[in-house]
């Protein structure tokens, strides 16, 4: 019974390094992934995109990589991320809501691994309490660590009822094989074109969680203007408000939007989402015009990286100075300045060596200095990420 409570204080508590940090880094407190509150609901801190799961256009995914994207799912659920970023228009052409099926089986097959390797460990009695131990919470019992899925519904033409956003979050549930996810979210505004479509979808998401398919609700490419708007809507509906995601990276923070972002989610109450705080990738440090490092051939991102690298060049040598200095790489520099910002940054991630370069980015925070440092060569970059051409104000 000893040797029972010994290990599960090992498992509650968590270790804080006692190592001298380096001149931009200030002292870890814990190699597991944290929680912050969105809205009313806890998520992790960090998040994990999947917009490459199906992707064959940007990312040339193949199903026969499934199995490599599930070891770093594993890797990802393990450091305690929980939520998982998704759309029901993610999978090209043929493969159309293939993310969404992933996460529904990668859950399942996690699940399932973690309580034979508990019940391995210590008998069946012992693995069903080793798994209240390491899941419920004393306020509702539920599993603390369980996947969290955000999904986003697009706002297709044809979707133009309240009852579309219905059925479309029912048609994602099902891929999923759940039967509630933890936001729903709008994938982008209409206001920019079709405004009346818009108040259906508002009433229509509102609906989604009216009828218990949801814990809460959020928006995607949403500007402050519009947040606003939808925030004061929700509250007028009685429904939670959680998140409200936005391209967010260094190569996006020269424009306002971006930057005033942050604080209009705290003024509304939400969580702001740093979608490709890493830039399609631009900003891991990989790729060069000058060498000829660059997407393959056919690839969109060849183009773009093309036009945004040269003028990104003071920003991605200080990424490489400052990883130098902190022992992480410039990956891990790029999302902690995006958490230290305040916001839940959602990295993707393929491989088991992506899964644990996004996890390292957590643990750890980017001292003052270094914050500011990279403040100025974001906003002293000639060319910019261009916004999502759906992105309102």
């Amino acid at each position: 019974m000893k040797s029972l409570i010994g290990l599960a204080t090992i498992l509650i508590h968590r270790v804080s390094s006692l190592a001298q940090s380096p001149p931009y880094l200030y002292k870890s407190t814990s190699r597991v992934v944290g929680r912050v509150t969105a809205g009313p609901i806890e998520i992790s801190e960090l998040g994990c995109g999947t917009w490459s799961w199906g992707n064959r256009l940007l990312f040339n995914y193949s199903p026969d990589q499934d199995e490599q994207i599930y070891e770093a799912y594993r890797v990802i659920r393990d450091a305690g991320v929980t939520v998982f970023d998704t759309a029901d228009s993610y999978g090209t052409l043929d493969l159309n809501g293939r993310a969404e099926i992933l996460l529904g089986k990668f859950e399942r097959r996690y699940l399932g691994e973690q309580s034979m390797s508990l019940s391995k460990a210590g008998g069946n009695d012992m693995g069903a309490l080793f798994q209240k131990l390491l899941y419920s919470t004393p306020q509702n019992n539920s599993l603390q660590y369980s996947q969290q899925v955000a999904t986003k519904l697009a706002p297709y033409p044809w979707r133009v009822t309240k009852q579309s956003l219905v059925s479309a979050t029912k048609a994602s549930l099902k891929r999923l094989d759940q039967k509630k996810v933890a936001i729903a979210q709008l994938h982008w505004s209409t206001a920019n074109y079709q405004p009346i479509q818009e108040k259906a979808l508002w009433e229509g998401i509102a609906d989604v969680y009216d009828a218990g398919l949801c814990e809460a609700v959020g928006v995607s490419n949403y500007g402050p203007k519009q947040l606003s708007k939808f925030a004061t809507r929700m509250q007028e509906r009685q429904v939670p408000l959680a998140t409200a995601q936005v391209q967010y990276s260094l190569m996006t923070y020269k424009d306002a939007l971006s930057r005033d972002m942050v604080d209009s989610c705290n003024d509304v109450g939400c969580r702001l989402i740093s979608y490709s705080p890493l830039c399609l990738g631009l900003l891991t440090g990989k790729y060069s015009v000058t060498k000829n490092i660059l997407p393959p051939v056919g690839n969109p991102r060849r183009q773009l990286f093309r036009e945004l690298l040269p003028g990104a060049q003071p920003l991605i040598q200080l990424l490489e100075a400052v990883a130098k200095d902190t022992g992480k790489t410039q990956s891990q520099v790029a999302i902690n300045w995006a958490l230290c910002k305040g916001g839940v940054p959602i990295p993707g991630a393929r491989t088991p060596e992506q899964a644990r370069e996004n996890v390292g980015a957590v643990g750890w925070r980017l001292s003052n200095a270094a914050i500011d440092e990279l403040d100025k060569a974001a906003l002293s970059i000639s060319k910019p990420m261009i916004q999502n051409i759906f992105q309102t104000k």
